[in-house]
């Protein structure tokens, strides 16, 4: 089940207890399984992408960087996937997913989803349509700037897991807030 904010596309994906490993929370496996599931939502699910017959061969995802925020553990609430887009290039959207419950963000994923062409099988130009499409998911600000398609710097990901602060003590890292948007 999905649902439309401002500037993302929101997928309410619930946890299995199937999905809880042996320390007593969900796997990071199966987390990186809820990213794909927001992406295969958004491009093959959404209303405007089947009305309209958007990525019609398909997409390829071609990278996943991951920050694991916070331990998951199983509970009946369902959690909510955010995505999204960060950019767009010739072939490509830049998707930032973030998994979240009760405000709280447990993993945050840039991924780089690539059009492809069905023929060939490798990536293809996306389409003015799409380009619309993804653009819905933009913060304003990166929206306005337009396409770009080279790549861009970006500021250090925080850290994922909490480091050691002198002799062995664990840092206290400050809760995350769940995002809608990126800017």
């Amino acid at each position: 089940m999905s649902a439309a904010y401002l500037g993302a596309h929101v997928l309410a994906c619930p946890t299995r207890w199937s999905d809880v490993d042996e320390n007593g929370h969900i796997n990071n496996v199966r987390l990186v399984g809820y990213v794909q599931e927001g992406i295969y939502d958004l491009f093959r699910h959404h209303a405007t992408a089947v009305r309209e017959s958007l990525f019609p061969s398909g997409f390829i995802i071609a990278r996943h960087e991951i920050d694991y925020l916070e331990q998951l553990h199983h509970h009946p609430e369902p959690l909510s996937v955010r995505l999204t887009v960060e950019r767009l290039g010739r072939s490509s959207a830049h998707v930032e997913v973030n998994v979240c419950r009760d405000a709280l963000t447990f993993m945050r994923a840039r991924t780089v989803v690539v059009a492809r062409d069905r023929e060939s099988g490798r990536s293809r130009t996306l389409s003015p349509d799409e380009r619309r499409f993804l653009s819905a998911f933009m913060p304003d600000a990166a929206r306005a700037e337009g396409p770009r398609t080279t790549a861009t710097a970006t500021a250090p990901a925080q850290r994922a897991m909490p480091g050691v602060v002198g002799r062995g003590s664990p840092s206290r890292r400050p809760r995350r807030r769940c995002r809608t948007s990126v800017g």
